[in-house]
């Protein structure tokens, strides 16, 4: 099977610095509850905290929600690049926020069994109409991956 034309996976793998703003801030909330959860304290303060920066707290319980039903192998509060995991978890929350939403229970499908992919949806659905009433949009990432890169030369 051939596999060129096909895009590159949104984010994965790419430096953190370089995350348009609103993915950043979505990036660092979901490491800053899992950093709490694995350290046995309560998680949503610590989103809560970075979610309040840009006033959209009322994402907090959305993504809780979505970080319970699709547990993922967050990298840590520092670490200078996105894991595969939290890219494809990234892909899922910008394609619900657009309403692609075949597409983002696509996403969720390659972290998450067929049920729990569908339980995980009515959050990141939440989540990101939370999102959108603060004022933070996620960028449509499959649009982006299939513009035309410039030749590297």
């Amino acid at each position: 099977m051939a596999t060129h034309g096909l895009p590159d996976w949104p984010w994965a793998g790419a430096p953190t610095d370089d995350l348009p703003p609103p993915e950043h801030l979505l990036l660092d909330a979901l490491r800053a509850w899992h950093a709490a959860a694995r350290a046995g304290l309560a998680p949503l303060p610590a989103m809560t905290m970075i979610l309040a920066t840009e006033d959209a707290a009322a994402a907090v319980p959305p993504l809780d929600s979505l970080l319970r039903a699709a547990p993922i192998a967050a990298g840590c509060a520092l670490c200078p690049r996105v894991a595969p995991q939290e890219a494809a978890l990234l892909l899922a929350c910008a394609l619900a926020q657009r309403g692609a939403r075949s597409e983002a229970l696509a996403a969720l499908l390659r972290l998450l069994p067929l049920r729990a992919a569908y339980e995980a949806m009515p959050p990141a659905i939440h989540l990101g109409c939370a999102l959108r009433r603060a004022g933070v949009l996620l960028r449509h990432p499959i649009r982006e991956a299939m513009r035309p890169r410039p030749a590297r030369g």
